[in-house]
């Protein structure tokens, strides 16, 4: 046996191990040494072509809750658009899987938000503002002084998401958060999202620190909301006795915490929090710090 023996297995068992062993005994010995100590390195080398925690770790916290603009029509599905690793996606398939949708979760210029991210064996899933989540509030009621009255009437308009897969068709290999956006950049464009930063910067400190907590306080503008928490699930108008116009933007899923954002004027006048559980029942509202 002449010169090294190159590593081309990719799992060895202490029986192979052992064979190789044997087989080697007539060969010198730092050969046979050079041998084995590749065969016992190989699962070490496999583990490194597979991702990380620390990489998906590094993903959840560079992808979850940022902002992209779409470069194509995203549409409204419950099932997952699928985007292949290398950039390349199927306009006719994301169709198909649209139909029976009332219209796109984005059109081209649109911001998006992406607002959870999932590991799978051979893909990472994107949930795209909200995904597709069941109107839960339109059997809500809520009361005050003995009458009840509907959290919220069906809007054929209102905010949807949608799901984007990134398939690799193998086991997920290292990735960076830099690489999940450039295979997704033949659909979105993270680069505008240096606009968010600007905006993110021209806000007075205490409602940075609220954006980066993912809190609404008083005083906020809708854009600085719309960085703090998302689109919101639902919106409604009104207009009390004294003429104020107000809207109110409501968060969240039930059973668990509904956050209810008021504004007047462009700006959040009120923040409530309240419970609903799973008879559809909201709690008192806790106090907002």
């Amino acid at each position: 046996m002449n010169g090294a023996v190159p590593c081309t297995q990719t799992k060895v068992c202490a029986t192979s191990v052992s064979t190789w062993w044997h087989r080697l005994q007539p060969v010198k010995a730092p050969v046979a040494f050079a041998v084995l100590g590749c065969l016992w390195a190989l699962p070490a080398c496999a583990s490194e072509k597979k991702i990380s925690d620390e990489d998906r770790v590094e993903i959840l916290r560079g992808l979850t809750a940022e902002y992209a603009k779409a470069k194509v029509v995203l549409p409204r599905s419950r099932r997952e658009l699928p985007v292949e690793s290398t950039g390349q996606w199927d306009k006719a398939k994301w169709a198909e899987l649209a139909q029976g949708q009332p219209g796109p979760a984005a059109r081209v210029g649109d911001m998006v938000q992406i607002t959870k991210v999932t590991f799978d064996s051979e893909k990472i899933v994107l949930e795209i503002n909200g995904g597709q989540k069941a109107k839960w509030r339109n059997h809500v009621q809520i009361g005050m002084g003995g009458a009840t009255q509907p959290l919220s009437r069906p809007d054929a308009n209102a905010p949807g998401g949608t799901y984007i897969a990134v398939l690799f068709h193998q086991e997920l290999p290292p990735l960076r958060t830099d690489d999940i956006k450039k295979m997704l950049a033949p659909v979105l464009d993270f680069e505008k999202t240096s606009v968010t930063q600007n905006l993110i910067d021209t806000l007075p400190p205490e409602q940075q620190k609220a954006v980066r907590e993912n809190r609404v306080i008083v005083g906020m503008s809708r854009d600085a909301v719309l960085l703090a928490m998302g689109r919101p699930r639902l919106k409604s108008r009104e207009t009390d006795s004294d003429g104020l116009e107000t809207e109110d933007w409501v968060y969240g899923d039930a059973p668990g915490k509904i956050t209810f954002v008021t504004f007047a004027n462009s700006k959040v006048i009120r923040v409530k929090e309240a419970y609903a559980d799973l008879g559809g029942t909201t709690a008192p509202n806790q106090p907002v710090h």
